[in-house]
């Protein structure tokens, strides 16, 4: 039986920093350059105005989520760095890490989670759709982006 945890985790911490460089990584494969250019500063993930969630599957590092406070507007989380390692997906792991991600942004007082993705990423925009999440408005540091695909839901 696989086990599946899913522990909030400091967004510049070794295991973290590992699975940012596989996201990144996995992103310049779709859409090349660096794979995501938005700025991020490490601390905009630590309580109360963000988190970072690493999923271990049999204890070993599977996945990775983070939420942030939207700068514009503070009952918003942008929703970052959903990824799945490709020996861990189809385990069930994205949902459990959104679920985990959407519940610390409301329990800090988020009304809603908007996110970024785009259309080289089918998986993930089935994933939020099936989540319950809508087309948005473009915003943030991709917007006006043709590739780009915006969704958000209430929280």
């Amino acid at each position: 039986m696989t086990e599946l945890d899913i522990r909030l985790t400091r967004y510049g911490s070794r295991v973290a920093t590992e699975l940012i460089s596989a996201t990144l990584a996995d992103l310049s494969r779709r859409y090349g350059g660096d794979g995501d250019t938005t700025p991020i500063q490490p601390g905009e993930f630590d309580p109360p105005l963000g988190g970072f969630f690493v999923a271990y599957v049999d204890h070993a590092p599977a996945g990775c989520c983070g939420w942030r406070t939207f700068a514009e507007d503070e009952t918003t989380a942008e929703l970052k760095r959903l990824y799945v390692d490709p020996a861990f997906r189809g385990l069930g792991v994205a949902q459990r890490l959104l679920t985990a991600v959407e519940g610390a942004a409301r329990e800090a007082g988020r009304e809603r989670i908007w996110l970024e993705t785009g259309t080289a990423q089918p998986e993930a925009i089935a994933l939020y759709q099936k989540a319950g999440y809508s087309v948005i408005p473009d915003f943030g540091h991709y917007k006006g982006y043709p590739s780009v695909r915006s969704f958000g839901r209430e929280l």
